[in-house]
């Protein structure tokens, strides 16, 4: 999954791909560097983030799913929490739903994921992007988001989502400490007893920068690689990445020694 941030504030890229004619390039670029799904988004979700008004989120995002939708062959996901935007995308394009709040903050965004038969990723976050990294703590990390995430799968089959359109994400870097995101990475095999799809998303984030004591999210990729192994080792199906050919390229052979392994 390729990361397309329309926003001038995103942790990574943000202001990068603000330009609708550079959106649309980068796009594509990501297509043909192997991605299966591009992921497109307005409202940075960066630690600290303000929220953006939908109006706003709109004018960012459906141009450039209008853009590229027939364009590319291969899926677009809109990454918001919110039902309008959501149903703004899908009818210009998109086919995925990726919300970080779990279906959580706008209460009809399953129903509109389930108009349109849309597929929905659920993302596990604690708080808001605007606080959830002031000390976040858990008594027991993986249950406590096992939880959340069942909690998510049961407001989205009660909307009418089908069980075969849930996808999960247990949310890395969404209100985790260093020692959650390791543990997460390590333990990822367990969120299999939810019996759905992983998404994960590693890519260049701030876990990684503390490890390796780089602070340049851009001068991350041998680790982001290094994570997404790790991840798809551990079950991951799904890796959101800003760098998709060294990523796919990893994960064939992640893939390949899997196989062998099965065999």
């Amino acid at each position: 999954m390729g990361v397309l941030n329309i926003t001038p504030d995103s942790f990574s890229d943000g202001g990068k791909f603000f330009d609708k004619k550079e959106a649309f390039r980068h796009a594509v670029r990501m297509a043909s560097d192997g991605a299966d799904i591009i992921d497109i988004g307005g409202e940075s979700t960066r630690p600290g983030a303000e929220d953006l008004d939908v109006r706003s989120e709109c004018e960012r995002v459906i141009p450039v799913i209008e853009s590229i939708a027939g364009k590319i062959d291969i899926p677009i996901s809109i990454d918001t929490r919110k039902a309008v935007v959501a149903e703004e995308a899908l009818k210009a394009g998109a086919s995925i739903v990726n919300d970080v709040s779990g279906l959580t903050y706008d209460t009809g965004l399953a129903g509109v994921a389930a108009k349109y038969g849309a597929f929905t990723i659920l993302m596990h976050m604690k708080g808001t992007p605007k606080d959830m990294q002031q000390a976040p703590s858990y008594d027991n990390l993986i249950s406590e988001i096992i939880e959340s995430l069942r909690s998510s799968i049961d407001i989205a089959t009660s909307a009418g989502i089908p069980e075969e359109n849930i996808i999960i994400d247990p949310g890395i870097g969404f209100g985790k400490t260093l020692e959650h995101n390791i543990e997460i990475l390590r333990r990822l095999d367990e969120f299999k007893i939810l019996n759905k799809p992983i998404c994960i998303g590693t890519s260049r984030k701030s876990f990684i920068g503390k490890i390796l004591n780089e602070p340049d999210p851009a001068s991350r990729l041998a680790g982001s690689i290094a994570a997404g192994v790790v991840a798809v080792m551990k079950g991951a199906n799904i890796l959101r990445v800003h760098d998709c050919l060294e990523a796919r390229e990893a994960s064939r052979v992640v893939d390949a020694i899997n196989k062998v392994r099965a065999d």
